[in-house]
């Protein structure tokens, strides 16, 4: 098993086969344990729902009544107690992947597909406590695990995937991406037509390459299975992330292609 895996995990893939370029390359898709099974009525209520408009606000009434969201009042208040929301800490991952709110996202991602962030403000060798500290203090930081939210995202993950296949994708098994790396991160891709690399376990991606160069130095295309999508910021009328066309993809090695 490679450091960046866990042994367990809650899918039918061991970590070390999903983070591969093989799981990547076939692009099966992936269910987390019993989120469908436990939530039957929402999934029912997207079945019902005959556009993509529909099946989002099937999405936010279920939401509201399974942990008290109300997506219209989603961003923090003065006047309002801090309750932890999917849209909030999608909010916190569009303003830094590398705050509290990314923590909590990448130790969802760890704890779900069993795989560890490579990256939470600096490199995280396995094995060095002192590197680990403070990701390990943010991922469980007791304000945002006040209201399942690990279960929200849990239904977020699913309920992307619903909405990509039935309205977006259909039966097709990948996408194209593309994700800004800085010259540190690509130094060994400016002479090589395609490469394996690393992505952190849960890492923003974009399907336009203009906008994915503002975030890096080289841009790199990626062909990214669509159930190793978490999230899509254009798919629902209400955008949390900064970019139009980002995309959040969970990690693992992929063969990615440098662009000129």
């Amino acid at each position: 098993m490679t450091p960046r895996a866990h042994p367990t995990n809650f899918i039918e893939f061991t970590a070390d086969f999903l983070s591969s370029p093989e799981f990547n390359t076939g692009g099966a898709r992936i269910e987390i344990t019993n989120v469908r099974t436990f939530n039957r009525d929402l999934f029912a209520m997207l079945d019902d729902s005959p556009t993509l408009a529909d099946a989002e606000n099937a999405f936010k009434l279920y939401m509201n009544a399974a942990f008290a969201i109300d997506v219209e009042q989603a961003p923090s208040s003065a006047r309002t107690p801090f309750r932890s929301c999917y849209l909030k800490l999608l909010q916190g991952w569009g303003f830094d992947s590398n705050g509290p709110e990314g923590a909590v996202m990448k130790g969802w991602v760890e704890s779900r597909f069993g795989l560890r962030p490579s990256y939470h403000k600096h490199p995280l060798p396995p094995g060095d406590a002192a590197a680990w500290g403070p990701y390990l203090k943010e991922k469980m930081d007791s304000r945002f695990h006040s209201n399942s939210i690990y279960s929200q995202l849990d239904l977020l993950y699913e309920f992307t995937q619903y909405l990509l296949r039935r309205f977006v994708h259909g039966e097709r098994t990948h996408v194209t991406l593309y994700r800004g790396l800085n010259l540190s991160e690509a130094s060994h891709l400016t002479r090589r037509t395609c490469c394996l690399i690393w992505l952190n376990n849960c890492v923003s991606t974009s399907t336009d390459p203009d906008v994915a160069g503002c975030f890096g130095d080289i841009i790199v295309k990626i062909r990214a299975p669509v159930s190793k999508i978490l999230f899509v910021n254009n798919l629902l009328s209400i955008s949390p992330l900064r970019g139009e066309g980002e995309v959040l993809l969970i990690g693992g090695d992929f063969w990615v292609t440098p662009q000129s």
